[in-house]
């Protein structure tokens, strides 16, 4: 086995978006994978979905010793995205690579918008929110959330598109479920984060472990990439307090977009129009 140890230094940078900016380093994996190394998307998926799982569990752990993951909303979305993430898994392997560069860059759009939106609340002062009661509400007492229906299906909904999107895309961090936890619950930035993490980190093990039992793994990628994403992200989380957490969205935001920008151009290059006259 040939170690591509050139796959460190893509690792690096993803996991050094990764640790200034909280999330949104993980969807930016496939496309330096894309690029910088000549993979397809399917191929790339499982090497950032094991990325993923390694960097987000170290964050797991310290988040579990502070007692702030909610683990049983964790446990719902986790279930329902271990058993989605192998049928995406499956299909990106059916879909012709142009689409899903299109559907990737879609998705990567998406994720700059969210982080956009995000620096420019974090940036102006908040303005008086209205009375907003998502389903799943925090139990002012216990500090755990209050089960009910609603509640379940909210969290089943978001174990869904979690699941299907990591295995089909590689993707499934924290610009998926963070979104996907505020809009059903009301728990606090700290704790919706750590669920989050949680999430990310059992989901994405499930991609490896399901992408590695079809024989989609590409190891001798895989691990020296996961070796740059952890020390990557490691230096970012060290030094994030230096540089001001809008101006880092900001930045993510309109690499994001330059990125997505730049796989449909790539996209419409390969396609030969010769053939289609």
């Amino acid at each position: 086995m040939e170690i591509q140890w050139l796959a460190i230094l893509p690792g690096v940078f993803t996991g050094l978006v990764l640790g200034l900016t909280g999330s949104g380093g993980a969807i930016i994996a496939v496309p330096l994978l894309v690029f910088g190394l000549h993979t397809t998307i399917a191929e790339a998926a499982p090497v950032a979905l094991l990325s993923i799982a390694v960097s987000a569990a170290v964050a797991t752990c310290n988040a579990f010793m502070q007692g702030i993951v909610r683990y049983r909303a964790a446990a719902l979305i986790v279930s329902t995205g271990m058993l989605v993430a192998p049928a995406g898994i499956w299909i990106a392997r059916q879909l012709p690579d142009s689409l899903l560069t299109v559907v990737f860059s879609a998705v990567l759009a998406f994720a700059a918008g969210y982080m956009y939106r995000h620096g420019r609340r974090s940036a102006q002062p908040a303005p008086p929110e209205e009375a907003v009661y998502p389903p799943c509400q925090l139990s002012l007492e216990s500090g755990r959330l209050i089960w009910t229906i609603p509640c379940a299906k909210g969290l089943l909904f978001s174990g869904v598109a979690t699941g299907f999107l990591s295995g089909l895309l590689g993707v499934g961090g924290g610009f998926i479920t963070i979104p996907a936890l505020r809009k059903v619950s009301n728990l606090p930035m700290q704790s919706l984060t750590a669920t989050a993490l949680a999430i990310t980190t059992l989901i994405s093990i499930t991609g490896v472990v399901s992408a590695t039992s079809m024989g989609f793994m590409n190891w001798p990628l895989a691990l020296p990439f996961t070796v740059g994403t952890v020390i990557g992200t490691l230096t970012g989380r060290r030094y994030a307090h230096r540089f001001d957490e809008a101006k880092l969205q900001y930045g993510f935001a309109i690499l994001a977009w330059c990125i997505s920008l730049g796989m449909i151009v790539k996209v419409v290059y390969s396609i030969d129009f010769s053939a289609l006259s």
